[in-house]
C-alpha cells in the first residue's frame, strides 16, 4: 500500500525531516583575542607554569603571551579573563562623557548649521577643566582618611589662628610641593606625592624644560586625585590658593596629630639643600651649584645672616628644599653626602672684609635631581651600595 505523504512525514521516527534554523556564528577580533588567551591559561592550569622557549611546542604560546603583555588595549580588554593573573597590574581606564566624546572619531559630527552648539556666554574652557579635575577623584575608606582628617583640622585651625595664610597661587614649578597644602575649589588639598620630572617639550612658539607628571592629592572631603602635575596647577591658579607653611613648632604638632610620629620619636633635624644669589660672576656663572648641609633649627632661622657667613659664601641663599628627620643621626649623615659627592666639591677661595681666607667645604656642583636621588637612598639607608659617576653625572651600584 503505497504511502500518503502525511504518513511518511508522521512516520519520521529518528527526525530527519525536522527543520532546523541554520544559525550563523561570526567571531569578532575581540572574540578571537579573548579564545586565543584562553589558550595560555590552558597551558598554564595544566603546567602550573608560564610558557618558555624550550621548546617548539611552547614557543607560539610563550610569543603570544609576550605580545599580549605589551600591548595595553589588549590588556585591558583581556584582564577579566586573567585567572592566574598572567598579565599583572592593569590600569583600567574609567572614561568620562566628555573623554567618549573627544575620543569620537568622526561619528558625532555634523554638517549644516551649527549656530546651537556656539557657546558665547559660558566658560566652556572652565567647565572643561573642572570635569576632568573631578572625574579623575576616587573615595578614600574611612580608615585610610582618618590620618589625614586630623591634619586638615590643624591646618583649619591654623588659618584660623593666623599662623598659615592664603595666598595667590602662580609659578606651579616653584610653589606646588609635595607636603603642602592647597585650597582648590573651596576645599583644602594636600600634595602628597608630586612624580613631576622635567621634560623637553618641542612648542611652535619655541622649545622648552617644563615639570609634567602625575601626583597624588588628598581632599579633606575623603577623596585622592592622580591629576597630572600641570591640570593640578591649573585648577589651583583658576580657583584656589597657597596655603602657608607654618614654623618649625607647629609643623611638629601637625605630624603629631596625623600620627605621622609619635611622641617617642626625636626629632633628628633637618637636612637641607640651598642655591646662592650671588651676582658675583665666579658664582652666578656656576650652574648646578648647591649647598648641603643640616641643621638642629629651622632652616629660616639658620641662613637669617647668610650675607655675614663665609659658610653661605658671603650672600643670600634660597632654599631649594629640606627634609625633617626623626630617629637619626644627622650629623653622620650629613658627612656621608659630602663624601658620596666629594669629587664636586666647589673648589674657591673666599676672603672676608679683612681679607681673612675661607675655603668653603659644603657647595656642590652636581644636578639637583641627582641630589634628592641621593638623599631618598640616604635616609632608605641603601646608599653605601651606590656611588655617583662624576662623568656620566649619575648615580650607579658599586
Amino acid at each position: 500500500m503505497a504511502k500518503s505523504l502525511d504518513d511518511i512525514f508522521n512516520d519520521d521516527d529518528f527526525g530527519l525531516l525536522d527543520s532546523k534554523d541554520k544559525k550563523s556564528f561570526v567571531k569578532t577580533d575581540e572574540d578571537r583575542l579573548i579564545d586565543s588567551f584562553e589558550e595560555i591559561n590552558i597551558f598554564y592550569e595544566k603546567n602550573n607554569r608560564e610558557p618558555s622557549t624550550s621548546s617548539m611546542s611552547e614557543y607560539g604560546i610563550y610569543a603570544r603571551l609576550k605580545e599580549i603583555r605589551n600591548n595595553e588595549d589588549k590588556k585591558i580588554i583581556l584582564k577579566p579573563f586573567d585567572r592566574f593573573n598572567l598579565l599583572g597590574e592593569v590600569e583600567i581606564k574609567n572614561e568620562s562623557i566628555e573623554d567618549i566624546f573627544n575620543d569620537d572619531s568622526g561619528l558625532l559630527e555634523i554638517e549644516g548649521d551649527i549656530s546651537i552648539f556656539d557657546f558665547k556666554h559660558t566658560p566652556t574652557e572652565s567647565d572643561r577643566a573642572k570635569s576632568d579635575y573631578i572625574a579623575q577623584r576616587k573615595r578614600l575608606s574611612e580608615r585610610e582618611f582618618k590620618k589625614y582628617e586630623a591634619m586638615f583640622q590643624q591646618v583649619h585651625k591654623e588659618l584660623k589662628e593666623g599662623k598659615r595664610k592664603l595666598l595667590p597661587f602662580n609659578d606651579a614649578e616653584k610653589n606646588l610641593v609635595e607636603g603642602n597644602y592647597y585650597l582648590v575649589d573651596g576645599l583644602l588639598a594636600y600634595l602628597e606625592v608630586s612624580n613631576a620630572a622635567k621634560v623637553f617639550k618641542e612648542n611652535k612658539s619655541g622649545d622648552r624644560v617644563r615639570l609634567e607628571g602625575r601626583t597624588v592629592t588628598i581632599f579633606e572631603n575623603g577623596t585622592v586625585s592622580n591629576l597630572l602635575f600641570r591640570s593640578l596647577a591649573k585648577a589651583i591658579q583658576k580657583n584656589g590658593k597657597l596655603v602657608t607653611n607654618t614654623d618649625g613648632g607647629i609643623e611638629d604638632e601637625l605630624f603629631k596629630n596625623s600620627w605621622l610620629v609619635s611622641e617617642e620619636d626625636v626629632k633628628s633635624g633637618w637636612i637641607y639643600i640651598l642655591k646662592s644669589k650671588s651676582q658675583k660672576p665666579e658664582i652666578k656663572e656656576i650652574s648646578n651649584l648647591f649647598k648641603l648641609g643640616f641643621s638642629t633649627v629651622p632652616v629660616l632661622e639658620r641662613i637669617k645672616n647668610a650675607s655675614k657667613e663665609a659658610t653661605y659664601l658671603f650672600d643670600d641663599v634660597e632654599i631649594v628644599a629640606s627634609y625633617k628627620c626623626y630617629n637619626i643621626n644627622m650629623q653622620q649623615l650629613e658627612n656621608l653626602l659630602h663624601r658620596f659627592f666629594a669629587k664636586t666639591c666647589l673648589d674657591i677661595d673666599l676672603f672676608d672684609k679683612k681679607g681673612k681666607r675661607y675655603i668653603p667645604r659644603e657647595w656642590f656642583v652636581v644636578p639637583l635631581e641627582i641630589i634628592n636621588e641621593a638623599i631618598d637612598l640616604m635616609l632608605n639607608n641603601t646608599i653605601m651600595n651606590y656611588r655617583y659617576d662624576l662623568a656620566r653625572r649619575r648615580i650607579c651600584l658599586k
